[in-house]
């Protein structure tokens, strides 16, 4: 006979997790992303990549930063030389977040660190470190699961959902996401 165990989510236990900086830092940053990333009345990306250093990220140059953007931990952002980050794009790094020189983050994309064992009665937090190499394209409104590492000049289309690796210079669509063909860049 099959035994089936429900969730109790009254029974997670989030202590093991460590954010990386004190609640008053990060209360601090809340506070900024509010006003100067989620805002979208906050246009100048010099100021956010100002703040973003000014808070632990590392943060190559010529990088452009479109309004409504939200940063989970930018101490855990590391960001090359020439990346474009779209609108409302989502970097939700409870851990590591790399991003390539001359990547694109399109509007509306989701990068997602964490998430939860659906296989735990107590829903334990799952994390993985998300690297873009160099040359990435993350298509408007797609989501890059924990754990993944997209190859050099690799693109994931609109609209995907991408849960495995990337192979370089590869082009990936759907949900989940598959290799559809190379790409050649002229």
């Amino acid at each position: 006979m099959l035994v089936r165990n429900k969730t109790d989510i009254a029974s997670y236990d989030n202590k093991n997790y460590l954010p990386g900086k004190n609640v008053i830092v990060r209360s601090l940053w809340f506070i900024t992303n509010v006003l100067f990333f989620l805002n979208p009345l906050s246009p100048y990306s010099c100021i956010k990549v100002f703040l973003l250093r000014l808070y632990g990220a590392k943060v190559g140059k010529g990088v452009n930063i479109k309004p409504s953007v939200n940063i989970k931990y930018p101490w855990k952002l590391k960001i090359g030389n020439f990346v474009w980050i779209g609108e409302k794009v989502w970097i939700d790094n409870l851990v590591n977040v790399e991003i390539g020189d001359n990547s694109c983050i399109s509007q509306g994309a989701l990068l997602l660190t964490g998430n939860h064992n659906y296989k735990k009665s107590t829903f334990d937090l799952i994390l993985g470190e998300i690297i873009l190499v160099d040359g990435v394209w993350i298509g408007a409104k797609s989501i890059v699961a924990p754990g993944v590492k997209c190859l050099s000049h690799s693109v994931l289309s609109a609209g995907s959902l991408l849960s495995a690796d990337m192979e370089e210079y590869s082009v990936y669509m759907g949900n989940p996401a598959k290799k559809i063909r190379t790409r050649i860049i002229d």
